[in-house]
């Protein structure tokens, strides 16, 4: 355990805000270069409500995909449209010594016909990565809404069944799959799908959410021997009654939910573009005696790419999730929800037009 993790964290954020009053009044869309990540952080909890608000606008979203800037700005966040780009961008991320996990971004999934073409469109991009020799370093990440988890009547059957049929595939190209965790309704349900696809696929990753105030038990039901677990903050607007709201509680529950894990017998796979909980996590290894081949890091794919290979340079392990597809508008965004940083980043490319 680190003594004072939390509480460093939050003097931190405190002597952060301390310096940064008065900012306020800058104009956060047309001038993104000229601000400090301050004050991004100090914005951004109503930022980030609104977002995530955006994130399930059809009509926004029509607008955004239209806009010219999009494409260029977009093409750093999402590796193409189709399997082919993804594997090429994904190619080059293997030859700097990086791991990476790709993610197929599918429509909404209303119709058993559009699940089977998701888990088809994995079966495709998996042979892809078999054919190219790249499945040692790549994974697939999947989400069970993709696949049929959310239809009426046998949806979570369909999406098992779909799991599986990945998970197969996977394995006969030499990999393993990771199940994405979506909104907090459907907690239970994958962690139910997880375990029924554990029984013929123990290597099945899991994914936990920080900012529930359930995860910090269910990093201890999963930290056992074999166990693959991605630790990251969440991304969905969820309410008081299930996740912690304010950046110093989500922060102070990663740590809780990282000790956990640390402490395990199980796999770690820290997701955080935070300087602070990749430092804590190193510290963490060093006192529990890890290897560096006994866990490892995530990040975004366009998310501090330096820091990526800076990692990956020093040994450790450094996974970068990949997304590829169409449908890239509700990823970007709550992506830019999860974290000031990631929302600064993207600004930025767009004052510069890509």
């Amino acid at each position: 355990m680190i003594t004072g993790g939390c509480q460093a964290l939050h003097r931190e954020q405190e002597q952060g805000r301390a310096r940064r009053r008065g900012n306020l009044r800058v104009n956060l869309l047309t001038r993104p270069d000229d601000l400090s990540l301050g004050y991004y952080q100090e914005a951004f909890p109503v930022l980030r409500q609104l977002l995530l608000s955006m994130s399930r606008s059809s009509r926004i979203r029509h607008l955004v995909e239209r806009a010219p800037v999009s494409r260029s700005v977009v093409a750093r966040f999402v590796a193409g449209t189709g399997a082919e780009e993804a594997v090429a961008s994904t190619r080059a991320l293997v030859d700097k010594g990086l791991l990476a996990s790709l993610d197929h971004l599918g429509e909404d999934t209303v119709a058993v016909e559009q699940a089977t073409a998701t888990r088809d469109a994995y079966l495709r991009l998996l042979q892809l990565l078999a054919d190219a020799g790249m499945t040692r370093a790549v994974e697939v990440s999947v989400k069970l809404s993709a696949v049929g988890q959310a239809l009426p009547g046998d949806g979570e059957k369909v999406a098992l069944d779909n799991a599986r049929a990945i998970a197969q595939a996977a394995r006969a190209a030499g990999t393993t799959v990771t199940l994405d965790m979506e909104d907090h309704t459907t907690t239970d349900s994958t962690l139910g799908i997880l375990r029924e696809l554990r029984q013929d696929f123990p290597d099945t990753g899991a994914v936990l959410q920080a900012y529930l105030h359930r995860t910090e038990a269910d990093c201890r039901d999963l930290a056992h021997a074999g166990s693959r677990v991605r630790l990251c903050k969440g991304a969905y607007k969820e309410p008081e009654s299930v996740a912690f709201q304010g950046r110093h509680d989500v922060d102070g529950a990663y740590v809780r939910a990282l000790n956990v894990l640390m402490a395990g017998d199980g796999y770690p796979m820290i997701a955080t573009h935070d300087p602070r909980l990749v430092s804590i996590t190193e510290e963490l290894a060093r006192r529990t005696g890890r290897a560096k081949d006994s866990y490892e890091f995530q990040m975004l794919y366009g998310i501090r790419p330096h820091e990526q290979e800076r990692l990956a340079a020093q040994g450790q392990r450094m996974r970068v999730y990949v997304p590829y597809g169409d449908e890239w508008y509700g990823y970007l965004v709550r992506r830019m929800a999860e974290r000031p940083a990631n929302l600064a980043f993207f600004l930025r490319a767009v004052a510069t037009k890509g």
